[in-house]
C-alpha cells in the first residue's frame, strides 16, 4: 500500500470473488487521498469491480472481503442500504462509459442533472434549478437554458459525456470515481473532457480514481498510477514516470500505445511467461 497523510479511500487485502470461489480481484490493498489516482490494465484485470466495490455496485452474486474498506471514514463492508444511498452521491460519486446507456432516454436533461439534488440535498425547487444552470455552465455546456428541455439522443458523445459529469458533480461530492469515461469519445474530445475533469476536481478540492487503458493521458492527467494485472496490483509509481518504468508489464503497456511513430511497426507484446515471477 502506497502510504496517504489523510486517505480518503483505504482498501486492505481487498478480494472480489465468484460463487465458485475464484477471485476476480485478488488480495489488493492501495489507500488515495485528495489526488488523482489512475487504475489502470487491460480489459478483465478487475479495475471496474474495484471502482464499483467501492460505490456498492457489484453484482449480489459477487463476494467481497477486505481488512478494511472504508471511504470518508466509513466501513463500506457493513452498511446498509439506505447508508450506501447517502454516501453515493453524497460523498462520493460515479461517471460511466457510454452516455448513450448511462442517461435514461425518456427523461429531459434538466430532470436527470436536477434529480441528485432532489435525493440529496434541500432545496427549493428554484435554487435546483439555479444550480443546475450553474452546473451545466460549469461543464462547458452552451446554453443551459434551452439545453435542459432536450433528450439525450439529441446530444452529441462529447456533450453526453459533460451531462454525466454534471450530474455526478452537482450535489458537490468530495471524491470522483471515473470509469473509462473518455472510451467512447474521439481523441480530441478525450484530452477535452479528462482537461475539464482536472480543472473541476482541482476547483473543487475533490480526489480522482480514473479507470483508464490509455496510459498517455493518464500520464498528462494524474499524479499516480496503479497498474491491475489478473486482479492484482503489480506496479505503483508517479504518473509522470511511466515513460520510465521499470515493471515489465508497465514498460509493455506503454511501449503497446499506438502513434504515428510506431505506424507500420509490429508493436511489442507481453512475455506472460516471464510476468508469472510477479503475481
Amino acid at each position: 500500500m502506497i502510504a496517504n497523510s489523510s486517505p480518503f479511500i483505504i482498501a486492505d487485502r481487498l478480494t472480489i470473488g465468484l460463487p465458485t470461489g475464484r477471485p476476480l480481484v485478488n488480495d489488493i490493498s492501495f489507500a488515495i487521498g485528495k489526488e488523482r489516482v489512475a487504475l489502470v490494465g487491460e480489459s478483465g484485470s478487475g479495475k471496474s469491480l474495484t471502482a464499483r466495490s467501492l460505490m456498492g455496485l457489484l453484482a449480489p452474486s459477487l463476494s467481497v472481503s477486505a481488512q478494511q474498506l472504508s471511504l470518508a471514514g466509513q466501513d463500506l463492508r457493513h452498511l446498509s442500504p439506505s447508508a450506501w444511498q447517502t454516501l453515493r452521491g453524497g460523498k462520493v460519486a460515479m461517471v460511466m462509459q457510454d452516455p448513450k446507456y448511462a442517461l435514461n432516454p425518456s427523461k429531459t436533461i434538466g430532470w436527470q442533472v436536477e434529480e441528485p439534488l432532489i435525493l440529496h440535498r434541500s432545496l427549493s425547487r428554484r435554487q435546483r434549478r439555479e444550480k443546475v444552470l450553474e452546473m451545466l455552465d460549469a461543464v462547458g455546456l452552451p446554453n443551459p437554458q434551452q439545453l435542459v428541455k432536450r433528450y439525450p439522443n439529441q446530444l452529441s458523445g462529447g456533450m453526453g459525456q459533460r451531462i454525466m459529469l454534471a450530474i455526478a458533480l452537482i450535489t458537490d461530492p468530495e471524491f470522483l470515481i471515473a470509469d473509462e469515461p473518455t472510451s467512447a469519445l474521439d481523441h480530441a474530445m478525450r484530452d477535452q473532457v479528462l482537461s475539464l475533469i482536472q480543472e473541476l476536481v482541482a476547483q473543487r478540492d475533490m480526489g480522482l480514481l480514473l479507470i483508464s487503458h490509455d496510459l498517455q493521458q493518464v500520464a498528462e492527467h494524474c499524479q499516480r498510477v496503479m497498474v491491475m494485472y489478473q486482479g492484482r496490483i503489480l506496479d505503483h509509481l508517479p504518473a509522470q514516470d511511466l515513460a520510465h518504468a521499470t515493471h515489465p508489464y508497465t514498460q509493455t503497456l506503454w511501449a503497446c500505445r499506438p502513434s504515428l511513430a510506431t505506424k507500420g511497426k509490429r508493436l511489442p507484446t507481453l512475455d506472460r511467461a516471464a510476468l508469472e515471477e510477479y503475481l
